[in-house]
């Protein structure tokens, strides 16, 4: 069958056949943008094995900030407390973002995208522009953390600071990538080079970690106490897979096929999740550094001798920041072109690079914790409805009418209503067990909710019963939607 590309644009004639769960992929095509944009990925390009998205995934699981999170869940618990949080909300948070992985694949198209079906065509503009925002915030986080660290390899070598250079440099070098696009930078970058040389640096920093005593180091320090307590501990390491779910499918869309999306997805970030959470743990705990970018970076110089080593160490996980980067930037242009299909992917790629090297200006570390859990709160909730749409009460999806304002996705407003419900009710319960955010919001919600849940039981994470009631009521109510449906049509 033949249909027309997005906002029935004549330009782009697809044809389509059927594939795996009965979706239907492209087979081929007339006519096609270079950069894809969003349309349905052609079978001659979905080219990336699992073992090229494992590598992806692990690469984009590796890198300084990872390190930085994994360090703020210590001293206040202990170190078996530690990776036990990380051990659990791994698990949890990458099997979220491998369902959303074969998602992806299954159906050739960006992430956003597959909200289309969920809230209509419109109402899938919600969540892109929202995901918009906290990439480019995502993408400020990454350009701060690299041109602050490079700024301390500058002093110790040159004995000049020149951050606003760095950060210069870093930005038109995660936008380059960006242009290139997922394919090249994962089967020619990461692949033949940038992937082995991050994680080969990682292993020497934990072997030299580890055979100076710092784990044992680790293992007897007791928990401090405070923040964070074992439930929003897991609510950080679910964070950093969860902070993904939203890009996921704009990569895995390239796969072979399903399975090996989700496997590669799967395999590849959790050890590297695992590995560079529980790293920066022993950095704290082990070398006495400080849970921050100066403080690891001066650990891992310390662990070098503050030798050329350490500093070259330092340098190649600033080389490994910029495929995080490279995917915030990436996936902003998804998430945009979802809302403004005809605008180039350039545009969007060069105008989040822009915005995002202004606010790396702005950020500190107590921002970056807030903006973690509040991202948490907005996606884990709405990952919930697609788990609940596309795995247990799973749908033919209509290619035809995915682009269509009109379409049977689209209602009379172009949103669907329902399916905000599950969506806010999860946010909600998210906040009533652990608000975060800016003060005027955290007041707002105590006069709502009064004390926190998690005040009362530190062990409670928000993360997980916020998931479960999206996902509950979002099945719930496509059950009823389905049996008034079956009524009507009967009558």
């Amino acid at each position: 069958m033949e249909l027309r590309g997005h906002e029935g644009d004549p330009t782009n004639l697809i044809r389509l056949g059927p594939a795996e769960g009965g979706a239907l992929k492209v087979l081929e095509r007339e006519d096609a943008l270079p950069e894809w944009g969003i349309d349905p990925v052609p079978v001659e390009k979905q080219v990336l094995s699992g073992f090229d998205l494992a590598l992806l995934w692990g690469d984009l699981g590796i890198g300084l900030l990872v390190l930085v999170t994994g360090a703020l869940l210590v001293p206040a618990l202990g170190f078996g407390a530690a990776v036990l949080a990380i051990a659990i909300g791994s698990i949890i948070g990458v099997s979220l973002l491998a369902l959303g992985a074969r998602a992806g694949a299954a159906h050739g198209v960006p992430t956003m995208v597959l909200f289309r079906p969920i809230l209509g065509v419109r109402g899938s503009w919600i969540p892109s522009g929202l995901n918009a925002l906290q990439l480019i915030g995502w993408t400020g986080v990454e350009l701060w953390a690299m041109s602050y660290v490079a700024d301390l390899v500058s002093l110790r070598i040159f004995g000049f600071s020149a951050r606003w250079l760095w950060l210069a440099i870093a930005a038109v070098v995660c936008s380059w990538l960006a242009l290139w696009g997922p394919i090249g930078v994962t089967r020619i970058w990461m692949k033949r080079f940038g992937a082995w040389a991050v994680a080969g640096i990682c292993a020497v920093v934990s072997v030299l970690a580890l055979s100076r005593g710092g784990l044992m180091e680790a293992i007897r320090a007791p928990g401090a106490g405070g923040w964070p307590t074992f439930g929003p501990a897991l609510d950080l390491v679910i964070a950093m897979p969860v902070s993904w779910l939203p890009l996921v499918a704009d990569y895995t869309r390239f796969a072979t096929s399903p399975k090996a999306a989700a496997r590669g997805t799967f395999f590849g970030y959790l050890i590297a999740n695992v590995w560079l959470y529980t790293l920066g743990c022993i950095l704290v705990l082990g070398g006495g550094t400080s849970p921050d970018p100066a403080g690891i970076a001066a650990g891992i110089l310390a662990l070098a001798g503050g030798s050329i080593a350490g500093i070259l160490f330092l340098v190649g996980l600033l080389v490994g920041e910029t495929d995080e980067a490279f995917a915030d930037i990436y996936s902003t242009s998804m998430s945009l072109q979802n809302i403004w299909p005809r605008v180039s992917q350039r545009v969007f790629v060069i105008g989040c690079a822009a915005v995002a090297t202004g606010l790396a200006g702005w950020l500190t570390m107590d921002r970056y914790e807030a903006f973690l859990f509040l991202m948490g709160s907005i996606f884990v909730p709405l990952f919930g409805i697609l788990i609940a749409e596309y795995f247990l009460a799973p749908r033919r999806l209509s290619i035809e009418d995915i682009w269509r304002t009109d379409g049977r996705y689209s209602s009379r407003s172009g949103v669907r209503a329902a399916a905000l419900v599950p969506w806010v009710a999860g946010f909600a319960v998210y906040h009533w067990i652990a608000p975060t955010g800016p003060a005027w919001w955290l007041r707002a919600v105590g006069g709502l909710f009064g004390s926190p849940l998690v005040e009362r039981w530190p062990w409670l994470s928000a993360s997980l019963p916020s998931f479960a009631v999206a996902l509950a009521l979002s099945w719930a109510l496509n059950r009823y939607t389905d049996s008034t449906s079956s009524v009507s049509s009967s009558i």
